[in-house]
Protein backbone atom coordinates (compact mmCIF):
# COMPACT_ATOMS: atom_id res chain seq x y z
CA UNK A 1 0.00 0.00 0.00
CA UNK A 2 1.71 3.44 -0.89
CA UNK A 3 1.65 5.81 1.09
CA UNK A 4 2.28 9.93 0.22
CA UNK A 5 4.29 12.40 2.23
CA UNK A 6 4.37 15.62 0.85
CA UNK A 7 7.08 17.44 0.17
CA UNK A 8 6.46 20.04 2.71
CA UNK A 9 5.85 17.11 5.10
CA UNK A 10 9.70 16.50 4.88
CA UNK A 11 11.12 20.06 4.82
CA UNK A 12 9.24 20.64 8.34
CA UNK A 13 10.75 17.31 9.61
CA UNK A 14 13.94 18.19 7.74
CA UNK A 15 13.97 14.40 6.73
CA UNK A 16 14.54 13.43 3.79
CA UNK A 17 12.26 10.35 2.20
CA UNK A 18 15.33 7.77 3.24
CA UNK A 19 15.06 9.28 6.42
CA UNK A 20 11.56 9.00 7.56
CA UNK A 21 11.55 5.15 6.25
CA UNK A 22 14.49 4.88 8.75
CA UNK A 23 12.53 6.71 11.41
CA UNK A 24 9.29 4.86 10.81
CA UNK A 25 11.06 1.45 10.74
CA UNK A 26 12.93 1.87 14.17
CA UNK A 27 9.64 3.05 15.73
CA UNK A 28 7.97 -0.07 14.64
CA UNK A 29 10.55 -2.42 15.53
CA UNK A 30 10.78 -0.58 19.51
CA UNK A 31 7.46 -1.02 19.52
CA UNK A 32 7.93 -4.75 18.94
CA UNK A 33 5.36 -4.38 15.45
CA UNK A 34 8.15 -5.44 13.48
CA UNK A 35 11.17 -7.70 13.57
CA UNK A 36 14.88 -6.96 13.08
CA UNK A 37 14.60 -8.62 9.27
CA UNK A 38 11.26 -6.51 8.75
CA UNK A 39 12.10 -3.35 10.19
CA UNK A 40 15.64 -3.23 7.79
CA UNK A 41 13.36 -4.24 4.82
CA UNK A 42 10.97 -1.10 5.67
CA UNK A 43 14.18 1.27 5.98
CA UNK A 44 15.27 -0.42 2.45
CA UNK A 45 19.02 -0.97 4.18
CA UNK A 46 21.12 -4.03 5.92
CA UNK A 47 20.34 -6.34 8.63
CA UNK A 48 23.56 -5.06 9.85
CA UNK A 49 23.37 -1.07 9.12
CA UNK A 50 19.64 -1.27 10.73
CA UNK A 51 21.66 -2.79 14.00
CA UNK A 52 24.04 0.09 13.71
CA UNK A 53 21.42 2.39 13.39
CA UNK A 54 19.92 1.13 16.78
CA UNK A 55 22.85 0.93 18.68
CA UNK A 56 23.23 4.65 17.97
CA UNK A 57 20.27 5.23 19.61
CA UNK A 58 20.90 2.88 22.22
CA UNK A 59 17.81 0.43 21.33
CA UNK A 60 18.25 -2.85 22.43
CA UNK A 61 18.12 -5.49 19.62
CA UNK A 62 14.99 -7.93 21.02
CA UNK A 63 15.15 -11.02 19.13
CA UNK A 64 14.13 -14.15 20.33
CA UNK A 65 12.77 -17.52 19.09
CA UNK A 66 9.79 -16.22 17.64
CA UNK A 67 11.60 -13.78 15.66
CA UNK A 68 14.69 -16.59 14.37
CA UNK A 69 11.61 -18.62 13.64
CA UNK A 70 10.06 -15.77 10.97
CA UNK A 71 13.36 -15.46 9.81
CA UNK A 72 13.71 -18.67 8.87
CA UNK A 73 10.16 -18.77 7.33
CA UNK A 74 11.26 -15.80 5.42
CA UNK A 75 14.65 -17.39 4.10
CA UNK A 76 12.37 -20.25 2.98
Amino acid sequence: MPVIISDEVLFAANLSEAELKQEIAVVLFQQERLTLAQASRFAEIGQLAFQALLADRQIPIHYGVEEFLQDMRTLD
